[in-house]
């Protein structure tokens, strides 16, 4: 017989696989450079910070032994579309077919630029996870969740940010010009937490009905490595 350490709801495993899919997407979306008034930006830009919404619902409601079984899970199949994607890049194409430059394009990835968002994803989603976990700790029965869910996004981006860019680009792009970037990315992808943060409330209260659950985590190992401690 299950248990309920072991027993996966419907919507924390819906939750799951839309994490998921938002970091693939956001590899597929990031090649595509785009340009917002003075601002020059990624199409990942429209798809990433889902993940961190995510995140942040799942360490409200089921908390944060749960969130880093998904963002493990995340990494885990945000690895294999990227080792897929480089496999099928490495194959040779027909001789009829022209679409191998934009087929490279997409899934040739330099090992520098994946080693960067690999390292940048995970230390980012595990500040966030940390950040809303022990605010909740620290709160009056739990209360805040909007301020944990957008504190918590500062902390995480930034720190993906601080990783990823001078990882992936630096020598690339001017040092002088990462900077820049690097908070035009946090300011932006916490604009876009606020912006859709009266439906995140309006989710966690959802979900907190449907699955009777308020995690607050008492005693929790915050070492991301336990992804056995449920």
């Amino acid at each position: 017989m299950k248990t309920d350490k072991t027993f996966v709801s419907l919507p924390f495993m819906l939750l799951g696989v839309v994490f998921c899919v938002c970091l693939i997407a956001a590899n597929i979306l990031e090649t595509k450079q785009v340009t917002l008034g003075p601002l020059e930006l990624t199409a990942g830009l429209i798809v990433f910070p889902v993940s961190y919404i995510i995140n942040d619902c799942l360490v409200e409601v089921w908390g944060y032994r749960k969130a880093r079984l998904v963002i493990w899970l995340g990494f885990l199949m945000n690895f294999l579309f990227v080792a897929f994607g480089a496999a099928a890049d490495a194959l040779p194409g027909a001789a009829y077919w022209t679409g191998e430059a934009g087929f490279h394009a997409i899934f040739g990835l330099a090992p520098r630029i994946t080693a960067a968002s690999f390292a940048a994803f995970l230390t980012g989603s595990f500040v966030n996870a940390y950040v809303m976990s022990r605010m909740k700790r620290n709160a009056p029965k739990g209360q805040g969740f909007s301020l944990r869910a957008i504190l918590s996004t500062v902390a995480g981006e930034s720190v993906d940010s601080l990783i990823f860019f001078p990882l992936a680009l630096g020598g690339v792009v001017p040092w002088q010009v990462l900077p820049v970037m690097m908070l035009t990315q946090v300011l932006l992808k916490t604009l876009y937490e606020i912006i859709v943060l009266p439906l995140t409330v309006r989710i966690v209260r959802l979900l907190k009905r449907i699955e009777g659950e308020d995690a607050i985590d008492d005693n929790v190992r915050y070492g991301f490595w336990r992804i056995k401690d449920l």
